[in-house]
């Protein structure tokens, strides 16, 4: 198959959502605190989720439709669901990723405005960049946003290791009291990404299908590996970056989000040197912006479509209309939660974990059904793996509700 960089995109979009706060937070966070410890649940999750992720561009580029259109043949219950956990989450997950934006945001441009203003200016940018733009502008800028931070990253990292003279152990932890064990399931909730963003991805995948108008099951599937092995590999870089910069140091992250931002790109600037500032700071706010700008595309595409087949009615300005909604409702919960970014995202990550086996099980069976080709079903390999997955989440939401 010839490679053709243009022929990638719902992959990139997928990374520019994944690689957010789950890399950026909850990874240096990770190596902040446990130091190397944590690298087994970040390696299991990514391989638990793989193919739940994977069935979500795999359906689509088979059937040209999404996984909201197999969720409707599986069922109407299904599809509401979907539409109610959804609602109840998008806001909560959409004032994460945003309030770690404004932060980055202010502590790069400075803070000549609050926090509160920069989410507000933030929001109708993406607002405006979504209408005029479409999917035709994500699928382009994300590419470079990728390249950049992918960069920054590995750089960082090399930088960190060179200068690094304390002893490296490779010591794997379980955590065991309460705190930790809620921060576990909080790392693994959004890493590298919460599930529900497999029916972005085929959301995502349709559009591409028409802009592209050849985007076979093949292509798809090595677009999706090349953003999710991306964000495996990044998800090491940052967990490294935490260990070998404030592990042991007496440091921690604050759960504010204008002093969170200044720690995070200090930790960048301290390994790569004073000279970096403004290149790692453009590199972590566009990371932060392009999952704000694709968390608020794909929520309201979901929505939208979730509305159509539920009414039988289709709506011209659906995707507007909740855009706006989504918008809205992140002004007011950030506003209310101003100073509480730690809360924020534990609340989101662990809601992300806590439905998960609910997309899990629902993107298996579609999969597995005669609604999927028969030649794009699992192979025997990917139903073992998917078995695997299903009992792992479930078993891990059920360890950690009964330790609460």
């Amino acid at each position: 198959m010839k490679f053709d960089i243009r022929k990638l995109g719902p992959g990139l979009l997928f990374a520019g959502a994944a690689i957010g706060v789950s890399h950026l937070v909850q990874s240096t966070r990770a190596g902040a605190d446990f130091g190397f410890g944590l690298i087994w649940a970040l390696l299991l999750v990514n391989l638990c989720k793989y193919p739940f992720f994977q069935f979500g561009p795999r359906y689509a580029s088979a059937t040209g439709t999404s996984l909201l259109d197999g969720y409707r043949k599986l069922g109407k219950g299904v599809l509401i669901a979907y539409f109610i956990l959804t609602f109840a989450t998008m806001f909560t997950i959409q004032t994460a990723v945003t309030i770690v934006t404004a932060g980055l945001a202010s502590s790069l441009f400075g803070d000549f405005v609050s926090v509160e203003v920069w989410t507000v200016i933030i929001l109708v940018v993406c607002l405006c960049l979504l209408v005029i733009g479409h999917y035709k502008l994500l699928d382009n800028l994300i590419k470079l946003i990728i390249v950049v931070l992918t960069l920054s990253t590995i750089m960082a990292v090399v930088m960190a290791f060179v200068k690094n003279e304390q002893p490296l152990s490779l010591h794997q932890v379980l955590p065991s009291n309460i705190t930790e064990i809620a921060f576990l399931i909080a790392f693994m909730g959004w890493m590298p990404a919460p599930l529900d963003i497999s029916v972005w991805h085929s959301l995502w995948t349709v559009e591409k299908r028409k802009d592209l108008k050849e985007f076979s099951p093949k292509m798809a599937l090595f677009d999706f590996n090349v953003g999710y092995i991306g964000t495996v590999i990044l998800g090491i870089g940052f967990v490294l970056l935490g260990m070998l910069i404030m592990h042991n140091s007496g440091e921690s992250f604050s759960g504010t989000a204008g002093v969170f931002a200044n720690q995070l790109i200090d930790m960048y600037t301290s390994s790569l040197g004073t000279w970096s500032y403004v290149i790692i700071g453009i590199a972590a706010f566009t990371t932060m912006f392009s999952t704000t700008l694709t968390t608020l595309d794909a929520s309201p595409r979901a929505m939208h479509r979730t509305l159509e087949l539920l009414t039988n009615k289709s709506s011209a300005f659906g995707y507007y209309t909740w855009l706006v909604v989504l918008a809205l409702g992140t002004i007011l919960i950030f506003f209310f939660f101003a100073s509480e970014m730690g809360l924020l995202v534990k609340i989101a990550t662990i809601l992300s974990f806590l439905t998960a086996p609910f997309y899990a099980i629902l993107n298996y069976r579609l999969m597995s059904s005669s609604h999927t080709p028969a030649e794009w079903r699992p192979s025997p390999l990917l139903h073992i793996l998917s078995w695997l997955g299903i009992l792992f989440l479930i078993g891990f939401g059920f360890w950690y509700l009964t330790t609460f």
